[in-house]
């Protein structure tokens, strides 16, 4: 795995990112599927599709939550 990965986890572990956010973007990122649908909020689906694209600018909105 490269190292860009482990690098937004830490960044956006640090900036006190909701951990529903973190999870979804993991997921996204390495192509998991998702959770159960009863699992997902709007957080996770948030970090899913930035995980996706490999994204990890916009995490900020979830800082905190």
């Amino acid at each position: 795995m490269n190292q860009d990965y482990y690098a937004s986890i830490d960044k956006m572990e640090k900036a006190n990112v909701s951990r529903e956010y973190i999870v979804g973007w993991a997921s996204g990122y390495l192509q998991n599927p998702k959770v159960e649908e009863q699992r997902i909020n709007d957080a996770y689906e948030a970090g899913y599709s930035d995980g996706e694209e490999k994204n990890d600018a916009n995490f900020s909105e979830w800082e905190g939550k």
